[in-house]
């Protein structure tokens, strides 16, 4: 009985945070209100500093929800941090493969062009630099590893169940919001490749900064590839 009532806790939880999640946008609006700013005129600068503002508001309510399993990961991943790193970047190296080789397809095979989500990104990161690296680079991989892994985890006890919806939903997040075109879905593949090397990480080592750890690497490592080409130009 008490295994039945976690679960159902567990379906709750995650629905709200699924919630929380997809409706985190609207928190922008607080700024907009309180400084009367101007919807329509925006420039990249404040829609950067808007983002990091709803992320960072994210990023406190999903830390008080999992506050207690957070801390407890946390010292078992330093314990640990050796052998979780390593199969995380074992995971994480064979997500990157497959990312790369079917935005290749993608791209220049099928002659689609990039990811709508990843024009926008681009443009935050060379308008606000420094903001970006908090809030794509840091803040974002927590949220969405609560989201994606976390709560997905803490629902479905298998491991294919879960890793195949963490393959869908996390590549669904980043691109259904700014699809285009029907061939724009496509790229669920990509991006859901990299959510499935991180949910598998996370199921070997059942430890979530296994995952959050190679997700916040691998963001900081494009961020800062990012700004260093745009430097070169």
């Amino acid at each position: 009985m008490k295994m039945i009532d976690k679960k159902i806790n567990y379906i709750i939880r995650g629905i709200l945070v699924f919630l929380i999640f997809w409706y985190s946008k609207f928190l922008q609006y607080i700024p907009i209100y309180i400084f009367k700013l101007d919807i329509k005129n925006m420039s990249n600068t404040t829609i950067t500093v808007l983002s990091t503002f709803s992320t960072l508001i994210l990023f406190f309510i999903y830390f008080l929800i999992y506050r207690k399993e957070l801390k407890k990961d946390f010292k078992n991943f330093i314990k640990n941090k050796e052998e979780y790193t390593n199969i995380g970047f074992r995971y994480w190296m064979i997500g990157i493969l497959v990312m790369m080789i079917t935005n290749f397809i993608l791209n220049f095979v099928f002659k689609i062009g990039g990811a709508n989500n990843e024009k926008t990104v681009q443009a935050m990161i060379k308008a606000f630099p420094v903001l970006m690296i908090i809030d794509a680079g840091i803040l974002a991989p927590f949220n969405e590893e609560i989201v994606f892994r976390k709560t997905l985890k803490d629902i479905f006890d298998n491991k294919w169940i879960f890793i195949i919806l963490s393959f869908l939903l996390f590549g669904g997040a980043h691109v259904i919001s700014s699809t285009k075109v029907l061939t724009d879905y496509l790229y669920i593949i990509p991006y859901g490749a990299l959510g499935a090397a991180f949910a598998y990480s996370y199921y070997k080592t059942n430890n979530i900064f296994t995952s959050i750890f190679m997700h916040t690497t691998h963001n900081l490592i494009l961020i800062m590839l990012s700004i260093f080409t745009s430097l070169m130009i």
